[in-house]
């Protein structure tokens, strides 16, 4: 099976020796994301809202890179740092997914990188 490595400008530039995903088959792998500016390299905000928000939104821009869209996410995992923020996360899931929503797991973790109050990876798995 092929492997291509999906890259986008959208979305943060890996800050490791890592992709910003790749698609096996049909089966895309997206890495986790935190909450930068893809052009700044900076955390957002560091309230969690906003954080959560970025998060999304830069994992949304790795999707359509690769030919697909958070629609597509089939697993989600969600790294805190406070699982206080938990009903945030669930909320904007709410208004980001459709029913049916992706499989998840969240933990909490004792530190992200830079700062970041959260990360999400996912998997997509593409049409055809």
């Amino acid at each position: 099976m092929t492997r291509t490595a999906i890259s986008t400008d959208t979305a943060p530039q890996a800050i490791g020796a890592y992709s910003q995903a790749i698609r096996a088959g049909n089966t895309v792998y997206l890495s986790g994301q935190i909450p930068l500016d893809p052009v700044s390299m900076t955390l957002v905000s560091t309230d969690i809202e906003p954080q959560i928000e970025q998060v999304f939104r830069n994992l949304a821009a790795v999707a359509v890179a690769a030919g697909g869209s958070l629609d597509d996410a089939v697993k989600l995992t969600v790294y805190l740092v406070d699982l206080g923020h938990f009903p945030q996360v669930n909320e904007a899931m709410t208004r980001l997914f459709k029913a049916p929503y992706p499989a998840r797991a969240t933990v909490q973790i004792s530190a992200l990188p830079k700062g970041a109050l959260v990360e999400v990876d996912a998997v997509l798995v593409l049409p055809g």
